[in-house]
């Protein structure tokens, strides 16, 4: 099954204008793409609002954006950078009502905070049963490659399907931030969301 479209949030501290989201949509034209902001982003607040609200946001706007399309949230790829990475990650992994996509794509994602590795946010990954594409340099503080491939594990298990269509990637000598990467991420994407097709 194609994708029909794809939908991006940014991380904590940027917004839907964030160059590498941009970037995306650039080069996946004319596949659809939406880059979302946060409704505390939309309010002209610093602070993101719980969890709970973020994880709506990703619920509405993805339902949203396939009534706009004319298609299924099932036929989406939905993701983003850093936190709203994560959040699209939970709200595919509920317990009660997670969101039935085609992918989830997970740039730079927020393993711990800075300096905390005790503090990992891995917790809701087994729960994630669709194909995931993981992009992280190998200098991001909030996760090292050696904890990305356990997280990375957690999600996949031993299931053939999730391993064949899934992806990990590390930037070199890259950090959080993955600066000068927006076109590697752009064409590492577009070649995923192929294999998903």
């Amino acid at each position: 099954m194609a994708v029909s479209g794809v939908v991006l949030f940014p991380g904590a501290g940027s917004s839907r204008d964030h160059s590498s989201l941009v970037r995306l949509e650039e080069v996946l034209y004319p596949l659809p793409v939406a880059r979302v902001d946060f409704p505390y982003r939309r309010a002209g607040k610093k602070a993101p609002d719980r969890a709970p609200v973020l994880m709506q946001c990703v619920r509405e706007e993805v339902q949203r954006c396939a009534s706009e399309w004319g298609t299924d949230p099932s036929q989406l790829v939905i993701g983003g950078r850093s936190m709203g990475g994560r959040m699209c990650s939970m709200v595919v992994a509920h317990e009660d009502d997670p969101v039935e996509v085609a992918g989830l794509l997970l740039v730079s994602y927020p393993l711990h905070p800075p300096g905390k590795p005790e503090k990992l946010r891995v917790e809701h990954l087994p729960r994630v049963a669709v194909p995931t594409m993981w992009i992280s340099g190998t200098r991001d503080t909030f996760g090292t490659p050696d904890e990305l491939q356990a997280a990375v594990a957690l999600v996949q298990g031993e299931s053939k399907f999730l391993q064949e269509r899934s992806e990990v990637h590390f930037l070199e000598k890259k950090g959080h931030d993955l600066k000068g990467c927006d076109d590697n991420i752009a064409y590492l994407v577009q070649s995923w969301l192929q294999l998903l097709s």
